[in-house]
């Protein structure tokens, strides 16, 4: 039988196996959200880097499915976006330098990079409260960069749900940035 350590043990190598195969994707959607703009606090590879630090923090989600290690990944990378831009607007309200986010490039509009962050995640909080799985669905996609059908997977539902999900929390979100500035 293993021990408490051997397991944590087997649980942080797996960890590492699972990070090692998935970082490339990691780093890829990690350059996608932060589309190069200018003023950047966090390089894609940071953004991976600290994601990693709050991943191996509980190594046991390495036992999950790779949609799920992703999901988990998706909500770190998240979680470490929204740290810098408390940090960036803390530091810097209103300073010369902005970055620009949008949750989906066909909205066609940036805001400043720190403001439009921490009103996406309060929006995503409100959703959350409203209809979990579309706000579940949203970090997924946008934080994960899972495809319609890894979300429908990840989520239980048909690929059709996703699509009407996606629109629907879309437009909510949408109204809800727009009511906030």
């Amino acid at each position: 039988m293993a021990s408490g350590p051997d397991i944590l043990m087997r649980d942080r190598r797996a960890l590492d196996d699972a990070f090692s195969a998935a970082y490339e994707e990691l780093h890829r959607l990690a350059a996608s959200v932060s589309r190069g703009e200018r003023g950047v606090t966090l390089s894609p590879t940071a953004l991976v880097n600290e994601a990693w630090l709050k991943l191996c923090q509980a190594p046991a989600v390495a036992r999950t499915g790779k949609l799920h290690f992703k999901r988990i990944a998706a909500r770190a990378m998240r979680q470490v976006l929204i740290e810098a831009a408390r940090k960036r607007s803390a530091q810097k309200r209103g300073g010369p330098e902005a970055r620009f986010v949008t949750f989906d490039e066909s909205l066609g509009h940036a805001a400043a990079w720190a403001d439009d962050l921490l009103g996406l995640d309060e929006a995503l909080d409100a959703l959350s409260r409203l209809n979990p799985r579309q706000a579940l669905m949203v970090e997924t996609r946008f934080f994960g960069g899972f495809d319609v059908a890894e979300t429908a997977e990840i989520l239980g539902v048909s690929e059709a749900t996703i699509l009407r999900d996606w629109r629907s929390a879309k437009a909510w979100l949408a109204r809800e940035l727009k009511r906030d500035r």
